[in-house]
């Protein structure tokens, strides 16, 4: 028997409209040490998107290194499997990987190749061994795939989507012919996948306009016991499939993400099935507040309930304020600092919404530029190109955007080292 959590989108180093997060990742990690430990995990598997830049800060590096080191020291069987994200630098995030697996640690960003152009599969199957010492299960650790990373596969469809069925494919077969006995096969993803329920108009997931990314669930065959996945940040099973899920980001990256049920999931694996599947809720993190709590009111009102809010002791919520406005009001903020004077709330945006002729509804600078802070670069590319031409942008002008994207990133971080 192999019990193993698995947890995703960390997004260590986030800042939340300029407030820093370092409490929350903490108070997070802290309990993930004692849950791995009261609980006897064998393994922690992290899908994805370790932290929220490719570049992060030496304090999100040190917090990172600092947990792996003390999970674990204080558990001598326990074993941990990172994929990179989109979010994460997969060449930095896989760079201290010597030093990483004398602490039981595999990490996979880079999808490596062979003299001959393929795809080295058993670099992206990680055995895990139970308590005996004995390889009960076969990881197949697969980072967020960019182009070039996945088989060229010619198809009138989606050729990323048909590119990532090819490897996993292939992954699974090569993972077959390795198995032996009753272990257990187990998959680890960072993708998009089809079916998965994503808040409407949330950018904190930077997920790709007109689906261009998204994957089948049925690329996660019967005879993979179960599917760590990461890169949705709402826990939840895909296509209703039990043994296929996200585990979900373990904080709330954005105001969407306010109601979701933020934790991890443990998996009990035994003589090559799934045998238990459990969610575990998290702490309860920093509470994220709307006023008012629907669609955006006149000022008057909204400032009166911002009057009327309790004062609170000990926890500084976030807060969004939305006003209804007929035109802009310039000393709207300092209306709003004033009403929260003296009030234990951290102010993080005002979003005005503009009335307009015929009762119709428009929002600051379109519903397109909503959220262009937490946008990636494609994200905002494709937005422009859609607002400009009314269609999503096309496959083979995307490949081209991300190539550039690629390489101008690698020369920056060639530069920086």
């Amino acid at each position: 028997m192999i019990r193993i959590l698995h947890t995703a989108d960390w997004h260590l180093g986030q800042t939340f409209f300029g407030y820093d997060r370092t409490e929350e990742h903490t108070i997070f990690l802290d309990w993930l040490a004692k849950e791995i430990r009261d609980k006897e995990i064998d393994a922690l598997i992290i899908a994805g998107d370790v932290f929220d830049v490719s570049n992060p800060s030496a304090t999100s590096q040190r917090m990172y290194y600092q947990f792996i080191y003390r999970v674990t020291a204080e558990n001598p069987n326990l074993q941990i499997v990172i994929v990179a994200g989109n979010h994460d630098s997969a060449a930095r995030l896989e760079a201290p990987l010597p030093l990483l697996q004398a602490m039981r640690t595999e990490v996979r960003g880079v999808v490596r190749k062979l003299d001959g152009g393929e795809i080295d599969y058993d670099h992206l199957i990680i055995e895990l061994k139970n308590r005996r010492g004995e390889v009960e299960l076969l990881c197949m650790a697969v980072p967020f795939l960019r182009q070039g990373d996945y088989p060229v596969v010619q198809t009138d469809g989606n050729p990323y989507a048909e590119g990532v069925r090819k490897l996993y494919t292939q992954l699974l077969q090569r993972a077959w012919e390795r198995r032996k006995g009753g272990q257990s096969i187990m998959a680890i993803g960072h993708l998009q996948a089809t079916g998965s329920e994503i808040a409407e108009k949330d950018y904190s997931e930077r997920t790709v306009i007109g689906g261009l990314e998204c994957v089948s669930p049925e690329v996660f065959t019967e005879q993979i016991a179960y599917t760590a996945l990461g890169h949705i940040h709402k826990a939840q099973r895909v296509s209703g499939r039990e043994n296929v899920r996200y585990s979900g980001s373990p904080i709330p990256m954005s105001f969407a993400e306010k109601y979701y049920h933020h934790g991890v999931v443990m998996v009990t694996f035994d003589e090559g099935c799934t045998v238990d599947i459990e969610r575990i809720e998290g702490p309860k993190s920093v509470s994220l507040v709307s006023v008012p709590n629907g669609e955006a009111e006149q000022p008057e009102s909204v400032l009166k309930t911002l009057r009327e809010l309790p004062v609170i002791n000990g926890e500084t919520p976030y807060l969004e304020v939305k006003v209804l406005l007929d035109e802009p009001e310039p000393m709207l903020r300092q209306q709003v600092e004033e009403a929260l004077a003296d009030k234990n709330y951290r102010l993080a945006r005002i979003v005005s919404t503009y009335r307009q002729d015929e009762g119709k509804v428009e929002k600051e600078n379109d519903v397109w530029m909503k959220g262009l802070q937490e946008m990636s670069p494609l994200q905002i590319v494709q937005s422009v190109f859609e607002k400009s031409y009314q269609t999503d942008m096309p496959g083979e002008l995307t490949e081209l955007f991300q190539e550039a994207y690629v390489s101008a990133t690698r020369k920056e971080e060639e530069e920086e080292g």
